[in-house]
């Protein structure tokens, strides 16, 4: 049957075909190229013609940018293009640094991280000392945190749980991808053991803090002090 031959309800047949792989892929590149931040499926699909697949065309054109200067890169459940990883010295430039993280927001951040959905009280046992309202406000504020859903227990407490925006900040897929201990030592990022008697979970808490310093910079109000 001819493409263009009508349908029964009289509707053209040709209308209705989805466009060829390639075409699919040059689509999801040009998204992937000009959007602003990393892009779901559900997103990509709601933009393109009926009958395509994204997500076939997200494969090839991640085949396509194997070994190229950028890189087609998951980011949580999104897509991004992104430097590669190699190639990341030739984007690096000097910036005057405003202020760091608190230790207290860094150590916040570590925990969730480790540990989410967690809740307030949660964080606070973990730490051992309570969490001020403005350290958990921050971390909001960057968009590296967002409240999760609440506890089906008293008071239906709310969590949290790191973002898309951290995920992406910190070159990762999933918080699967966190390193651990082992890791962090053999990067150097450990000087000393963690003191003996120490519940596991803590021990890690505390020495991601580490990991979080280097690069968490972010402009904060001055009064942000540490709760330690």
């Amino acid at each position: 049957m001819n493409d263009t031959a009508e349908q029964p309800d009289g509707r053209d047949k040709s209308l209705f075909r989805a466009p060829p792989l390639a075409e699919q892929e040059r689509m999801v590149e040009a998204m992937l190229f000009a959007a602003s931040a990393p892009m779901t499926l559900a997103e990509m699909e709601a933009r393109m013609p009926h009958g395509c697949d994204p997500a076939e065309a997200l494969q090839l054109l991640r085949k396509r940018y194997e070994g190229r200067g950028v890189t087609v890169a998951r980011v949580g459940e999104a897509w991004a293009i992104r430097t590669a990883a190699d190639l990341g010295f030739l984007m690096a430039r000097e910036t005057v640094e405003t202020r760091k993280l608190s230790r207290a927001a860094i150590e916040t951040l570590a925990i969730i991280a480790y540990h989410q959905p967690v809740t307030r009280a949660e964080i606070e046992e973990i730490r051992g000392v309570s969490v001020s309202r403005g350290t958990v406000d921050q971390l909001i504020e960057l968009e590296w945190v967002r409240f999760g859903r609440r506890r089906m227990s008293p008071g239906r407490p709310v969590t949290y749980v790191v973002t898309q925006g951290f995920l992406d900040h910190f070159g990762l897929e999933s918080a699967r991808d966190l390193p651990g201990l082992k890791e962090l030592r053999e990067a150097g990022l450990l000087e000393s053991r963690p003191p003996e008697g120490a519940e596991a979970e803590l021990s890690r808490d505390d020495a991601t803090s580490d990991m979080f310093e280097d690069d968490a910079e972010a402009q904060l109000p001055d009064d942000d002090e540490d709760d330690l």
